[in-house]
């Protein structure tokens, strides 16, 4: 069976984002470039840890003596993203992701897997590949830090999550 591919090489618009409440919200991927436009579900920590790697490339990229790229350390004004996300049709659920940088145009690399049973040796059903200029991942994982920071408080005591209905700290005991 072929995969079914959602490739964008330079996106108008490439972002996460959310539906729902702190606690019970979705995370998607979304990208577009024109009128096409493909949203896929993933986990939050997924999410967290695609911002910290490609802040980590971006960070080694902009300290390679004689760098031709121009790496932006922080996001460029007119980058910044804070629009809700676009109309969201999940296209599939993310299983795993690849990060990686091409050269040869100066973009991050990202490419999202779909979910396949564990227990099978399936390929995956569909796949998304964005190519992000340097100045676009920036803003990216600039966006995705912050939108993971918006969930729900966590306890200073516990470490975990305060519901809105309240509170029951596992933390340790005081004495």
């Amino acid at each position: 069976m072929v995969a079914t591919v959602h490739e964008f090489n330079w996106p108008d618009r490439v972002v996460i984002g959310t539906i729902g409440e702190p606690g019970s919200r979705t995370f998607y991927l979304q990208a577009r470039t024109g009128a096409t436009i493909a949203s896929i579900a993933l986990e939050k920590q997924q999410a967290a840890v695609v911002a910290e790697m490609i802040d980590e490339i971006l960070d080694q990229v902009a300290t390679v003596a004689n760098n031709p790229f121009s790496v932006p350390t922080h996001t460029p004004v007119e980058l910044v993203d804070n629009d809700p996300l676009e109309e969201v049709v999940e296209s599939f659920r993310v299983g795993s992701m690849n990060l990686g940088w091409d050269a040869t145009v100066a973009q991050v690399v990202l490419e999202a897997y779909s979910l396949t049973d564990e227990d099978s040796d399936e390929n995956p059903d569909a796949v998304m590949q964005v190519r992000m200029p340097v100045g676009t991942a920036r803003a990216f994982a600039m966006r995705t830090h912050e939108v993971v920071a918006a969930g729900r408080p966590v306890c200073s005591s516990c470490g975990y999550p305060i519901d809105p209905e309240g509170h029951e700290c596992q933390g340790p005991e005081l004495s």
